[in-house]
């Protein structure tokens, strides 16, 4: 087995085996290629994985890895008994060689000793519990493969690395480092902003689109390769196995799956025999409003708005009673919803704590959505407060849209985001709400709303707009602002009203004859 031995200068790649990069597997003794002090792994690098998920983060962001997840080629992975979606996914694992602290991008890669494969497997089922920090289901004894081989990092033209996955022998990724967008220098110099990278460390770069789910008898491969000089990390292999051992309810929280986390485990909702969805569908929500409609929305206020869909039949568009905490603010976006459910002390226990819907919506929220959510119109409890509406604001929503409360009301004034609710109330959610579920259709201040509806906020209110009208009301709307200006102007100059507003015939002709001058 080939080692780099890190008492070594960086640039150099000495062999050894290391005893303490061994673990026993059938009686046998098979070495790790690295002893590393942490192992850092990025959540979203790729240009095809973000394709596939519908967001790209604007900066990167991290999870540790315990070093007990470490395994080498040969080995094998247990499935967890009780669950099913256990995923691989293949990817360039970078070795720090000399130590790296506020090292800069143009120097980061000269901090690379080696590069090598590795699979960052994950376990879906246990996703929603802890996403973010991916403590249990991205932790799991043997949950991080890497190796066999080290590649010298030095020359190594750092855009120019490949990485494959198979599964059983066919083909499921294979993607480049040009491929990304975060190069790998980036997320070196990124990471050494904030603690030092150690001689050893480990950073797993992200995985690129076809990461999917493997079952118990399944062989996995996954190999690192430099095509231009036939450099090759050679072919990292495990075997799914099934385990024995169910989660204990009466100790911690137990897997739990969603149609999310189906899709986002298999990499589609096709592979996961999943129905296409249908209101809307996920990718037209992820576009958003069209960059000249959302112009033309916030031009026209909602009271012209709200006239067009009375004309077109749409009479309960109105999400009533609520106010902007910031006055004179108008919004406008794609609804992406969030209902509550009547607080309930074992729902609430089952469903509140952890990584809830609640805090996966506003995690999930993409640039120019409404977070519209359903709270019954019960404004004794805040629905959401400064963290949340922080993250929010970070992540670019256009705002929020609540029957319910707000606490730390001035703190999210503050912040920025656009915030339309019922008011300022203390108490935290568990009072009266438990957060169930996103993305799908609730019932707000009387209104209906569906993901993907067009939102339109200001002095006067707020209101619902199905996304299929919305160029069409937002049309109309302004035409009839510029009817209306006419009018004004008509009416400022002594005429009265009767026979003007709305306009007869003879004043239409009058209008119409100045529109075509």
């Amino acid at each position: 087995m080939i080692i780099y031995d890190f008492k070594y200068d960086a640039q150099d790649i000495a062999r050894r085996v290391d005893p303490r990069s061994s673990t026993a597997r059938g009686g046998a003794t098979v070495a790790l290629p690295v002893t590393p002090g942490k192992i850092i792994a990025v959540h979203l690098s790729y240009e095809s994985r973000a394709a596939q998920r519908g967001r790209k983060p604007a900066h990167p962001s991290y999870f540790f890895k315990p070093l007990s997840s470490l395994a080498a080629s040969g080995g094998t992975v247990e499935r967890p008994a009780g669950t099913e979606l256990l995923a691989f996914e293949g990817e360039i694992a970078l070795v720090i060689g000399d130590p790296a602290r506020w090292v800069g991008v143009d120097d980061a890669w000269n901090h690379v000793a080696a590069v090598t494969a590795a699979n960052d497997l994950g376990l879906y089922d246990l996703r929603a519990n802890d996403k973010g920090s991916n403590v249990r289901n991205k932790g799991g004894d043997g949950y991080t493969p890497i190796g066999p081989e080290l590649i010298d990092a030095t020359d190594l033209d750092p855009a120019g690395i490949r990485v494959r996955a198979w599964v059983n022998g066919a083909l499921r990724q294979d993607d480049t480092s040009a491929g990304m967008f975060f190069s790998l220098a980036q997320l070196v110099a990124d990471l050494s902003q904030h603690f030092t990278l150690q001689r050893g460390d480990v950073i797993l770069t992200g995985t690129p689109a076809g990461s999917s789910v493997v079952v118990p008898g399944d062989v996995v491969e996954i190999e690192v390769d430099v095509p231009s000089t036939g450099a090759t990390s050679g072919r990292l292999t495990t075997t799914v196995t099934q385990g024995e051992h169910p989660f204990d309810e009466k100790i911690g929280s137990l897997p739990s799956i969603d149609d999310l986390q189906r899709e986002e485990a298999w990499g589609s909702r096709e592979a996961a025999g999943l129905p296409p969805e249908t209101i809307p569908e996920r990718a037209q929500r992820d576009e958003g409003l069209d960059p000249s409609l959302r112009a033309k929305l916030l031009e026209a206020p909602t009271a012209g708005l709200s006239s067009q869909l009375r004309k077109r039949g749409l009479h309960s568009c109105f999400i009533d009673g609520l106010t902007a905490n910031i006055p004179g603010t108008k919004i406008v976006g794609s609804a992406k919803t969030l209902r509550f459910v009547p607080a309930r002390e074992d729902l609430f226990k089952s469903h509140g704590g952890g990584y809830n819907a609640q805090k996966r919506a506003f995690d999930a929220v993409g640039e120019g959505e409404i977070i519209v959510i359903e709270a019954r119109g019960d404004a004794s409890t805040g629905t959401l407060g400064d963290i949340l509406a922080l993250r929010a604001k970070t992540r670019g929503a256009a705002g929020v849209v609540t029957d319910g409360g707000v606490r730390d009301f001035d703190a999210v004034a503050e912040i920025g985001l656009p915030v339309f609710s019922k008011g300022a109330h203390p108490s935290v959610l568990g009072r009266k709400h438990v957060p169930w579920e996103f993305d799908v259709t609730i019932g707000c201040g009387g209104a209906t709303v569906q993901p993907g509806d067009v939102i339109v906020g200001d002095g006067d209110g707020v209101i619902v707009i199905p996304a299929h009208l919305a160029e069409e009301v937002a049309d109309a709307a302004l035409a009839q602002e510029d009817e209306d200006a006419w009018i004004a102007e008509q009416v400022a100059a002594g005429h009265p009203v009767d026979g003007l507003f709305p306009m007869n015939a003879e004043w239409r002709a009058r209008y119409e004859s100045q529109e075509r001058a």
